[in-house]
């Protein structure tokens, strides 16, 4: 397996980039991709099975962001569900929209197989626990929407969720049966390697400064003194979003995502913690998130601080948590830690825009963003061969910045600050 573990904090830098590949300054190509994660590489794969040139330029290196460093979970539909969808977006856009939504996962999964990618996965669903009764009721709100769709779903009574989790302090939850796990270094970096294979021309290190539009064509300048021109630009950076195109970094709130892994769980835990390999997320107000690894750790994940961790002590909240689930880990070593940036939008969707003709930009996972970004990649590249928006589940929105953006992000750590106060008042 690929290692799974990764640390920007800690990680040592390799002596040369694995992906070097570049067309010659002045060149012409159909695509320019600004960022090597899911959203990037899924998109040109797409676009050059559609006969489409395209370059990939990655600031860091390929799996250093969020798409390499996520929680792994591979989740459909969005933050919510398909009654308000409809409801909000009409009944065509919104009966799309759902249908989009519930294929995501399989979009990943089906991926995987067809092209043999050297992936872990398990596919045996996602689990929603609910530690509440208010919680539970939502869970059985969503189970009634995608059951009547025909969803393999299921409502877990407690006697269901303690057996399939192993975890303690549920009094229910709901089980998406198309859902699953996989290690998302290794799939970001097998991303990477197939979309090489199929053409496309990737280079790490090669951080994009500059955009400029003259005649429809636009002229891409890297800060290493690279210059390409292309028919169109996709900017896929998301959380990692800076001011390339004016505005678009004061519509999404960036927030850390920190995660630790266990040692490898003995044989007898491993049995009854996540026998069957779920993935979970919670129902607190600050969620906290897990999934056993390939290599039979267990691997839980949190919002962290807003600055930069400095200390193993950043990751104490996230101790706490796995052994308030399950006490029978308190002897056994936590052997990492790490965190990956996340992007937020005020409304919980994501946004594409395209602020200037041929120039694209998709923001906003909610940490769904391994499903939903590999899926809107093949949309987005559709929508690049033909010009045809009804190509993209979500309607193209104009760049509009959070109002007083730059204070959003101390009220972020105010509301997560008393969120864990009520998570807490609540056990």
């Amino acid at each position: 397996m690929s290692a799974p573990f990764s640390d920007p904090i800690w990680r040592k830098p390799q002596a040369a980039s694995k992906f070097q590949s570049l067309f010659p300054s002045g060149d012409r190509v159909d695509v320019v991709v600004v960022g090597g994660g899911i959203m990037g590489l899924s998109t040109a794969l797409h676009a050059a099975r559609l006969g489409m040139s395209v370059q990939v330029l990655e600031a860091g290196e390929i799996g250093q962001g969020a798409s390499g460093l996520n929680g792994g979970q591979v989740i459909p539909g969005l933050k919510y569900d398909p009654e308000w969808l409809l409801e909000h977006f009409g009944e065509e856009r919104g009966e799309a929209l759902v249908n989009f939504a519930a294929s995501t996962a399989d979009a990943v999964f089906e991926l995987i197989r067809d092209e043999q990618l050297s992936v872990p996965f398990v596919q045996k669903g996602w689990i929603q626990a609910a530690h509440t009764e208010v919680a539970l009721k939502a869970a059985a709100n969503r189970d009634r929407q995608w059951r009547a769709r025909g969803a393999d779903v299921q409502l877990l009574s407690a006697t269901e969720i303690a057996s399939m989790t192993g975890a303690r302090g549920y009094l229910g939850g709901w089980h998406d049966r198309r859902a699953g796990v996989i290690d998302p270094l290794a799939y970001t970096s097998e991303l990477a390697r197939v979309a090489a294979a199929a053409g496309v021309r990737i280079a790490e290190r090669q951080r994009v400064v500059r955009l400029t539009n003259a005649a429809d064509i636009w002229r891409i300048s890297t800060e290493n003194g690279a210059e390409l021109q292309a028919k169109a630009v996709v900017l896929a950076t998301n959380a990692y979003t800076d001011g390339l195109i004016p505005g678009l970094a004061e519509t999404i709130v960036p927030l850390h995502s920190f995660q630790i892994a266990t040692a490898p769980l003995p044989p007898d835990l491993a049995a009854t913690i996540l026998p069957e390999g779920q993935a979970v997320s919670d129902s607190r107000r600050i969620l906290v998130y897990y999934r056993k690894s390939a290599d039979g750790r267990l691997v839980l994940g949190g919002r962290g601080r807003m600055a930069l961790p400095s200390s193993a002590g950043d990751w104490a909240h996230l101790e706490r948590a796995l052994l308030r689930l399950y006490p029978a880990l308190s002897g056994l070593a936590i052997e990492r830690r790490w965190f990956g940036r996340v992007a937020m939008t005020p409304d919980h969707l994501p946004h594409i825009h395209e602020p200037e003709r041929g120039l694209v930009a998709v923001v906003g996972c909610q940490g769904r963003g391994v499903g939903l970004m590999t899926a809107l990649g093949e949309r987005l590249a559709g929508y690049l061969q033909s010009g045809d928006a009804r190509q993209l589940p979500f309607p193209l929105s104009p760049i509009r910045p959070i109002p007083f953006h730059a204070f959003r992000q101390v009220g972020v750590a105010a509301t997560i600050a008393w969120y864990r106060l009520l998570d807490a008042l609540e056990r």
